[in-house]
């Protein structure tokens, strides 16, 4: 059964209980399948728990009154609310937080809050509101924000200029710089090291594996150091980052005194060189997308 975010930040856990480890964060109105349904783990939680995996192959645990699902309709019963905002004109939020309001002005009621990356359904711009959008939630609401928060949404790569891509890759993975180190999140409240790049890539319409390791089915393989281009990825163990280009890479690191999303380099002469990571770089990974074959 599909399933759709209902909650600014959904937790994927370990196991069926609260207190169980984060695995991975689903934001708003992100899709995913539930696998099956269990109760919680903890004493005094009462609540049903589902097992789900996430369209770029990550499981966890969720509490299930925090989706939407195939199983859920419009107040008249007349449509399945999951396929009514799949088939609608979905976008993305590219601000780092944005407010879904009752009405399109500032004074209006915050219906909910959504991340870089959550997903809305846009109904169109609201007549003699310039810079406002009307804008369906996953449960149906209808709300308001402004049109500069919100994004395309890409299903596949946005463009099939090599050199386009890379240089928007990097510049979505900029856009968590600062970014509290969150082991799990992929939010601007917290991001881990897969998380940051995962998401950069995913704001571009490409899906790799939200992991510091290489997985089979997604687009992506080893490359020579020396070959590496800005947008392709460096593997350490349990840890990866974002090369940048000119020996600058990006990454998200619970390192002491980095606390988050940072940019570092792998010159030695360079103030911001880390030699503990440079010594145990393990390979270079490339993304590989069809399209792009002619420039690899």
């Amino acid at each position: 059964m599909l399933a759709l975010a209902n909650k600014t930040i959904v937790s994927l856990r370990k196991s069926a209980s609260s207190l169980s480890g984060l695995e991975d964060e689903v934001l708003y109105g992100m899709r995913v399948e539930i696998l099956s349904t269990c109760p919680s783990k903890d004493a005094d939680d009462n609540s049903q728990w589902c097992h789900v995996r996430t369209h770029y192959r990550y499981e966890g645990y969720c509490r299930i009154d925090e989706l939407i699902t195939e199983a859920s309709t419009t107040s008249n019963h007349s449509a399945n609310l999951v396929a009514k905002f799949e088939s609608g004109n979905v976008k993305i939020i590219m601000q780092p937080y944005a407010d879904i309001l009752s009405e399109p002005r500032v004074q209006g009621i915050c219906l909910q809050s959504i991340p870089r990356g959550g997903r809305i359904r846009v109904i169109g711009a609201v007549p003699e509101k310039e810079g406002w959008m009307e804008v369906a939630l996953v449960d149906g609401r209808i709300g308001y924000t402004k049109e500069k928060y919100i994004g395309e949404y890409y299903s596949e790569a946005f463009t099939t200029d090599e050199d386009i891509f890379r240089k928007r890759v990097v510049e979505m993975a900029k856009l968590y710089l600062g970014t509290q180190y969150r082991w799990g999140g992929k939010s601007p409240l917290g991001i881990d090291c897969s998380g940051m790049t995962s998401m950069s890539y995913m704001l571009c319409g490409v899906m790799i594996y939200r992991d510091a390791s290489i997985q089979e089915g997604f687009p992506v393989k080893e490359i020579p150091y020396e070959n590496k281009k800005p947008g392709d990825l460096l593997y350490f163990p349990g840890h990866i980052a974002m090369y940048m280009g000119d020996d600058m890479y990006i990454h998200s690191t619970g390192h002491n005194g980095s606390d988050g999303v940072v940019i570092n380099s792998l010159n030695p002469e360079h103030e911001l060189y880390r030699e503990d990571l440079i010594k145990s770089l393990k390979c270079v990974v490339r993304f590989t997308v069809v399209k792009f074959a002619q420039n690899q």
